[in-house]
């Protein structure tokens, strides 16, 4: 998407953090923007200084019938950008955590993300230009204890997004997974973090995860304003990675998982080329 002309976004989560920062990016480029929050009053300031190009739906996307309405406006209006941001995070142990909490993580950060996302290809197939980007996170690739629900909702939007990107490269479609650390989004207070306090058994694992998560806001090394021109420098750009880390700890650790996961294959390679049949040998 290297053209000057003015492209429509549409930014779920714009009330705050990366989403706000996004809206904000590409108001000052002169792009015409909509905006999903759950309360419309906190992105008027926002509608004022940009009468004209900037719209709001009120959604609460944890709600089945409000990411169908959203879905349906999409469907309806050309997207150049869809940012699937919003989120939230629920930590506890795999084993503390309900099946109805892991559900609910998954429906808000994997399944309404998967739903705007289908609402948007038939329209960018049919310009064959569009590009999504998809806010991971660098648990989208690695994974500690307390967040496994979490991780397991972004592992679910990367394995998906990966596939969804080989399926519309050719209609010019572009996929891009971003990968945050610790930004200061207010992603680590109540408005996006719940916390399930952890039995007696997790208490030196999850217990200490979600001490460190509950106090961390504010300490975060990354600037969601800075991460917002860069990913809008990324969507302009001809070059699209499907692929993109921000923040230098995301860089570090994911650098770590990658170097480790490749020496586990190659530690135990002859023993896994062992399973085949030995005639049917690639």
């Amino acid at each position: 998407m290297t053209t000057n002309r003015e492209s429509n976004w549409l930014i779920t989560g714009a009330s705050q953090g990366f989403g706000r920062c996004l809206v904000e990016d590409a108001l000052r480029r002169g792009d015409a923007v909509t905006a999903v929050v759950r309360d419309g009053a906190s992105v008027h300031d926002l509608v004022a200084a940009h009468p004209g190009r900037l719209d709001v739906i009120e959604a609460d996307l944890r709600d089945e019938r409000a990411v169908d309405r959203v879905a349906d406006r999409i469907a309806r209006s050309p997207i150049d950008v869809l940012v699937n941001n919003a989120g939230r995070a629920i930590s506890g142990s795999a084993e503390d955590l309900g099946m109805a909490q892991l559900r609910e993580q998954l429906e808000l950060n994997f399944f309404a993300a998967a739903a705007l996302t289908r609402a948007a290809l038939p329209g960018m197939r049919h310009r064959r230009t569009g590009t999504i980007v998809q806010m991971s996170s660098q648990g989208g690739r690695l994974s500690f204890a307390g967040v496994g629900a979490y991780s397991a909702s972004k592992f679910a939007l990367e394995g998906w997004s990966e596939a969804l990107a080989a399926e519309v490269a050719e209609f010019g479609i572009r996929v891009l997974l971003v990968e945050p650390s610790r930004f200061r989004t207010g992603f680590n207070t109540t408005h996006s973090l719940a916390v399930a306090a952890p039995s007696a058994a997790y208490g030196a694992t999850v217990g200490v995860a979600q001490e460190r998560l509950t106090s961390g806001d504010g300490r975060q090394e990354g600037d969601p304003v800075r991460a917002a021109c860069i990913i809008g420098d990324v969507v302009r750009s001809g070059r699209v990675p499907l692929r993109l880390p921000l923040g230098a700890e995301a860089v570090e650790r994911l650098s770590r998982a990658y170097t480790t996961a490749l020496a586990d294959v190659a530690e135990w390679s002859q023993i896994a080329r062992s399973a085949d049949h030995p005639a049917d040998a690639p």
